[in-house]
């Protein structure tokens, strides 16, 4: 038996190098692998107010692009989270098992709590709890996360335990898999945070559909440092940075990547880098551009992941609704 791997991702922002090196292109290596289930997460996009319109679009856009990225959904179950009514039913029991306590020491909660002040949302504050019902559904074996999303999954596992200590086996509890190398690329302009979707400041990500010319730009402006030798040295975190994405798309070693560019300035290597980037991308590119194309086929897709998706929530809703009394 294969183990299964939920993945899930919002329909918000620009998909960015960041997303592709440390999670889809690792989704779409492990297939065989794996037996994998990717989920579109609208319902945790509006945890922030989002645009209808705009919303739909770029659930769309995602679903090219992990279909581009090389999500096969004849090996993999693509759908959208809305689309199976389980896992609001599911986050609903599940918030009456989780402590306050629990949710208050979640990190990206204040990290972000502190930007909206008043305006956060209570959907916000909850959100690992939804998250925590994606996972728990597919009896889901294997979580892919970010360093960021760590602690999530760990809440999931507090969850699930604790359920199944009062119930009995209702969960299969997860194991959270962090990738070992570029799981964590960083904002162009400032390299001491990580790339995010919803940063908006215009050099801060290449995103997936960036056009060549655009990727060189940000790339060319990509903060460093006043050193100039081109070495890996995590107490240089721009050229550190620069040189982890050069890594991750050419599958060079350290050491190669070091000897090549040894003797030559940062803007030789931006230079170079750029071209990697831009080659890199130009297959996905092409590939999004031709499955976009193709008039009703990401509905098709999104239909029978959907189909394929709500059995196995249904299987697991019902096991927890007769373990709490309910139905």
């Amino acid at each position: 038996m294969k183990k299964r791997v939920f993945s899930g991702i919002q329909p918000t922002g620009n998909i960015h190098i960041g997303n592709y090196i440390g999670a889809t292109r690792h989704w779409a290596a492990d297939q065989d692998i794996y037996d994998n289930i990717f989920c579109i997460v609208d319902l945790h996009a509006i945890t922030i107010q989002q645009d209808p319109k705009q919303i739909k679009s770029k659930i769309r856009e995602v679903t090219g692009l992990l279909l581009a990225a090389g999500i096969d959904p004849q090996k993999s179950i693509v759908f959208v989270q809305s689309h199976v009514h389980e896992h609001s039913e599911l986050a609903w029991i599940l918030n009456c098992f989780i402590p306050m306590g629990w949710m208050g020491r979640m990190t990206q909660y204040k990290e972000k709590s502190s930007k909206q002040k008043e305006q956060v949302s209570v959907g916000l504050f909850d959100y690992p709890a939804l998250m925590a019902a994606d996972i728990l559904l597919y009896d889901t074996d294997v979580v892919p996360v970010g360093e960021d999303q760590k602690q999530h999954v760990e809440l999931t596992r507090d969850a699930a335990l604790r359920f199944n200590n009062i119930y009995g086996d209702i969960f299969t509890v997860p194991e959270p898999r962090i990738a070992e190398i570029g799981a964590r690329i960083m904002g162009l302009d400032d390299p001491t945070k990580k790339m995010s979707k919803s940063e908006e400041a215009p050099n801060h990500a290449i995103a997936l559909l960036d056009p060549p010319d655009v990727i060189q730009k940000k790339i060319m402006r990509a903060t460093t440092d006043s050193e100039t030798t081109v070495v890996f040295d995590e107490k240089r975190p721009g050229i550190y940075n620069l040189l982890t994405i050069y890594k991750t798309f050419t599958g060079e070693k350290d050491k190669d990547i070091e000897a090549k560019f040894a003797g030559k300035g940062y803007g030789d290597f931006k230079k170079a880098l750029a071209e990697v980037v831009i080659e890199g991308l130009r297959p996905l590119q092409e590939r999004y551009q031709k499955i976009t194309g193709e008039a009703g086929y990401i509905d098709k897709v999104l239909a029978e992941g959907a189909a394929k998706a709500h059995p196995l929530a249904q299987k697991t809703l019902a096991k927890v609704q007769k373990a709490v009394g309910l139905g």
